[in-house]
């Protein structure tokens, strides 16, 4: 079984949260990779003054590794065949934005619905700000605070990859 679904909606409404959630109720039983997405490019990687700092400033692919982990960090952008394949080895892949990408998505709203986003998400996760009323029929609703909805949700509805 390898399954991925995404997360995407506005900045500040709890996406990485809602992973991060997910992600832990998962881990024990299923290999998980979550793919985060930066859209407007500010997410910082590494220390400066750090080796790793210096190699990825040539503009080389850096790869660190160490007895616990390995890390990637590329200049180059990569399609999620790509990072699938980098990735390799998981069951339930988590992807954090890319809207662009065709997987089951929840668009995750606090405090205000993005209309915006109804045209390509097959759920929402909504917190008790939202009225339920304001989600169209079509798209199933989900509590944000009820991790395990979420789980039983993807593990329904992801999309095997």
């Amino acid at each position: 079984m390898r399954k991925a679904v995404a997360f995407t909606g506005p900045s500040n409404s709890g996406k990485t949260t809602i992973i991060e959630k997910v992600a832990k109720k998962l881990v024990g039983k299923y290999k998980i990779a979550i793919i985060k997405n930066d859209p407007k490019d500010k997410a910082q990687f590494d220390i400066e003054g750090k080796d790793s700092y210096k190699f990825f400033q040539t503009g080389a692919e850096v790869v660190v590794t160490s007895p616990t982990r390995t890390t990637y960090f590329s200049h180059r952008k990569k399609e999620l065949e790509d990072i699938i394949k980098m990735v390799d080895d998981f069951d339930i892949l988590l992807v954090e934005g890319l809207k662009y990408l065709p997987l089951p998505r929840i668009g995750v709203f606090r405090q205000k619905v993005d209309e915006s986003y109804f045209d390509y998400i097959k759920a929402v996760a909504i917190d008790t700000t939202i009225d339920k009323n304001s989600i169209p029929k079509h798209i199933e609703t989900l509590d944000l605070n009820d991790t395990d909805q979420i789980i039983e949700w993807i593990m329904n509805n992801a999309q095997e990859v």
